[in-house]
């Protein structure tokens, strides 16, 4: 029985460590390209006048090209409503010493008045930042 067990918890890890080494082979390699831009905007976050979200991250980060999909749709559903703005911090270290950033990637709202209303580190999906655009009144 012993042995029975030690074989299936083998076998997950096995399953696990294939699943991760996918992820990486996916993922590693290759930046991240999206449409949203580090730019000067990202010198000026957040907008102002507009509600704004920054996610700071790295185009070589694994979690960070897992956002680059959600980034694209939020930028496309919020153009007009609200500034999305991507800044590579391993390329353009000041922000994350302006912004206190301990991991990658984070992501930081701010209202329209400019005061940060919300930060979440790692990633994070599309349905959790249109929950919190709508507690800012951008919808």
């Amino acid at each position: 029985m012993k042995r029975k067990i030690k074989m299936a918890a083998l076998g997950f890890f096995v399953l696990i460590a294939v699943v991760v080494g996918a992820l990486i082979f996916q993922f590693a390699g290759k930046p991240a390209e999206t449409s949203v831009r580090q730019s000067q905007e990202a010198i000026n976050v957040p907008v102002k006048g507009m509600a704004t979200m920054v996610d700071l991250g790295a185009n070589a980060c694994i979690a960070c090209k897992m956002m680059v999909p959600v980034m694209e749709k939020v930028e496309k559903k919020y153009k007009g409503k609200a500034a999305i703005v991507f800044i590579d911090v391993w390329k353009n270290k000041e922000p994350a010493k302006r912004f206190g950033i301990r991991a990658i990637p984070t992501q930081i709202f701010f209202d329209k008045e400019g005061k940060e209303v919300y930060r979440h580190e790692g990633f994070v999906g599309e349905a959790e930042i249109d929950q919190i655009f709508k507690k800012i009144g951008v919808s």
